[in-house]
């Protein structure tokens, strides 16, 4: 349900990175960038940069239920999305919050693993995400080992790719992205709707700035929902964004830094005019 706001309001529920460049920061980030106010719902803390997760503290699922209760009861949410959501039991208080106060733009990241292979879903909630979290979801973007996990099958190309946003269409969500980044050649996405197979691809950039990409992209899925756009422009918008994000990327740390989640306000000096990105 849309709002009488001025600007289009979105909410993240998701974990805090320490490091900035993922979860609810990189989440509040990419709403910024793209004119949407963001509101927050932290799921957990962790100890983490661009090396990787050094602790991991879950907050209390009735901690995150007073979260949502507080913002959807004054500020409200024109689209959420989830990220890390960790267990079992925060999983099942997130899809309770959805289903009471009627959220139908969800955008589901189904985060399992960070970037440097630290878990970021406990191996029992992954029947929660499932059973209880895809029937309500509007979009959800898991990449190539998410996606073979919510399919329960192995992907080694396109096909599989759309055998697997099939299955797991079938088990509730009604739109499913399932990224190709983790494959060879140009990063293509494949959209299925529960008719038609979509292919959204870009051109793929070598870079190991690529902290907080999944979060990145679907914080802006969300964020284009939730200013109105149709839905296959919504994903579209996303990936053009992130695309720029990456181009534009810049190091921080040691290990696999961050996006570039403002490269439209500003760049890094010396940044490749032949990379040109509106």
């Amino acid at each position: 349900m849309f709002s009488e706001s001025p600007i289009p309001k979105a909410m993240t529920i998701a974990g805090s990175d320490s490091g900035g460049g993922a979860g609810i920061q990189a989440d509040l980030k990419t709403f910024a960038a793209l004119g949407v106010y963001g509101s927050s719902v932290i799921t957990a803390i962790t100890a983490q940069n661009t090396v990787g997760v050094t602790a991991v503290h879950e907050v209390p699922s009735e901690v995150v239920r007073a979260q949502i209760d507080a913002v959807m009861s004054d500020i409200g949410a024109d689209a959420v999305k989830t990220g890390m959501l960790f267990s079992s039991a925060i999983i099942r208080e997130v899809a309770d919050g959805v289903r009471r106060h009627q959220i139908d733009r969800l955008v589901v990241d189904p985060v399992m693993v960070a970037k440097s292979g630290d878990r970021l879903l406990r191996e029992d909630a992954i029947g929660a995400v499932i059973e209880d979290l895809l029937p309500l979801t509007y979009v959800v973007t898991p990449n190539i080992p998410e996606a073979e996990v919510l399919a329960g099958f192995h992907i080694e190309g396109e096909r599989d790719m759309i055998e697997a946003a099939r299955a797991i269409h079938a088990r509730g969500a009604r739109y499913v992205v399932v990224k190709g980044g983790h494959l060879s050649g140009d990063a293509i996405d494949i959209v299925f709707d529960g008719r038609a197979v979509e292919r959204f691809r870009a051109p793929r950039i070598e870079t190991r700035h690529t902290h907080g990409t999944g979060c990145t992209f679907s914080a802006a899925i969300a964020a284009r929902l939730a200013a109105g756009r149709e839905t296959l422009d919504a994903i579209a918008d996303a990936k053009d964004y992130l695309h720029g994000a990456l181009v534009y990327a810049f190091e921080i740390g040691a290990g696999h830094s961050p996006v570039h989640h403002f490269y439209r306000l500003w760049r890094p000096e010396g940044a490749n005019a032949s990379t040109e990105v509106d």
